[in-house]
């Protein structure tokens, strides 16, 4: 009875207007006073950002702050993948003929997640990658890896939350949230970076509209308030870092493996 009531809560909560609302909060000059309780509650590592706490404008502002130069070096070689984010990878590992498996007790079809884009087709037995940011993460996603766009995808949708209540109980919440999809060709294959927004999150922008390309590491877009990224990695081209399990945090830059283009 309580999981239904919460499942209740959480659909009336996930229309556009309440993040829209919420958003307009988090943009406000007041919402600046809370900048100091935000960082109690979340342990954020204030020292890593590029400002003082003070010198923020608003909640949102802090929240998709920029880091010092060098707090997140980078894995360097034209065939590495590193990640795009500081985050928990959730799941990971090969996609089984357009479907990834078992994430938090559900499966996901590339064609919903990708909106049926004509690009499901490179993925489809290709790797993937759930990465999940919590408050306390930096919010801002980098190029994963080298390369120039294909093409971009926006995907207006709900705004489920995507926390562990979430994802295990409510269907296809990647699927379903907005969706912002950006699709690079590096020499060793392409990459999709799948930025789903999440409950109260009122915009994924990108950083640089204009751009066109992207070294591994360049800052790409950036979430207003938390989310998750799926990366997804073309058919046979990636071989992930030994060792590397779902359950384990990652910081953005760190190295998630290599993508060589089969000859």
């Amino acid at each position: 009875m309580v999981k239904q009531l919460l499942r209740l809560m959480t659909e009336l909560s996930s229309h556009r207007w309440l993040s829209r609302f919420m958003g307009a909060c988090s943009h406000s000059r007041i919402s600046r006073y809370f900048i100091p309780a935000f960082i109690r509650l979340y342990q954020i590592p204030v020292d890593e950002a590029e400002k003082d706490p003070g010198q923020y404008r608003s909640l949102n502002e802090f929240f998709s702050r920029r880091l010092k130069p060098g707090m997140r070096p980078v894995a360097e070689g034209a065939d590495r993948v590193a990640s795009p984010v500081d985050a928990q990878i959730t799941a990971m590992g090969e996609v089984h003929s357009g479907t990834i498996l078992n994430v938090k007790g559900q499966d996901y079809r590339l064609e919903e997640l990708l909106n049926h884009s004509p690009h499901l087709e490179l993925y489809k037995r290709g790797f993937f990658f759930i990465l999940y940011l919590s408050p306390t993460d930096y919010h801002r996603i980098h190029a994963p890896i080298s390369g120039r766009k294909v093409e971009s995808d926006h995907i207006r949708g709900r705004a489920y939350p995507v926390n562990e209540f979430g994802m295990r109980h409510m269907r296809g919440v990647l699927s379903r949230n907005e969706r912002l999809i950006t699709y690079i060709a590096g020499a060793g294959g392409e990459a999709a970076v799948v930025k789903v927004g999440a409950m109260n999150v009122s915009s994924i922008r990108y950083t640089d509209e204009e751009a066109d390309a992207w070294e591994i590491g360049d800052d790409l877009a950036y979430f207003e308030f938390g989310s998750t990224v799926v990366l997804l990695l073309e058919n046979g081209t990636f071989t992930p870092r030994p060792g590397l399990t779902a359950g384990v945090k990652v910081k953005m830059g760190e190295l998630l493996g290599a993508m060589i283009r089969p000859v």
